[in-house]
């Protein structure tokens, strides 16, 4: 059985979305009191989704007092400014467009809102995501398999018709728990070197977005 699906992870991956999560996090800490961080410092807050970045950037964690309300906070704030500073990847339009020309099916699943997730689905890759997924309160967030096993009930796809696409060790571990292969991109929020330490030296590892399709012809024969 040939490969058919991709399921995108989005940031680091699809978009470059950490000057808008930075501004944002800084912004909040601001506003409460609360000392900022570098660019360089949220890259590695990120990937499991609002509370965890919060529990990274907050002084005490959960065990902040107003952790709660200083995320719903960063949430709200995230979703009104999260497309200021934000853009696709080099070469990474061009990748979905001859996807789509070839016949691909394409998801987006990720841990931000699923409110930011589909409108900067909308604005950047509307005419070729066919699903988009975020964080909901009825599914498990990565790397819980649960946003990719909906994504491919939605697409009408098997596990073995798909391949996962990310760039984190909480990609890696969400294609592990899915049982799909993985591709992991170094453009993104994670070395390689930070990649295999976690686990991940058996995933495929790509430099361009292009070099997705040549991956995808060399797996398809």
């Amino acid at each position: 059985m040939k490969y058919n699906t991709l399921i995108f992870d989005m940031d680091g991956t699809l978009l470059n979305t950490i000057e808008d999560i930075t501004d944002s996090v800084n912004a909040i800490l601001r506003l409460n009191g609360y000392p900022t961080w570098s660019v360089r410092d949220v890259m590695h807050f990120v990937g499991n989704g609002a509370n965890v970045l919060m529990e990274k950037a907050l002084p005490q964690g959960r065990n902040n007092p107003e952790f709660d309300r200083i995320t719903r906070q960063y949430t709200d704030y995230y979703e009104k400014h999260c497309n200021i500073k934000t853009g696709p990847y080099d070469h990474m339009i061009d990748l979905l467009k001859e996807l789509k020309a070839q016949g691909y099916k394409i998801a987006i699943v990720s841990n931000k809102p699923m409110g930011a997730v589909q409108e900067l689905t909308r604005i950047y890759f509307g005419d070729y995501v066919d699903v988009a997924i975020g964080v909901t309160e009825e599914l498990r967030r990565k790397p819980y398999p649960d946003e990719c096993i909906k994504a491919m009930e939605e697409l009408g796809s098997t596990k073995q018709e798909c391949i996962y696409v990310g760039d984190s060790e909480v990609d890696y571990r969400t294609a592990l728990n899915t049982d799909l292969k993985c591709i992991s991109c170094l453009w993104g929020f994670r070395t390689k070197e930070e990649l295999i330490e976690a686990g991940a030296g058996g995933n495929i590892f790509v430099e361009d977005p292009m070099d997705i399709l040549m991956v995808l012809n060399r797996l398809n024969g």
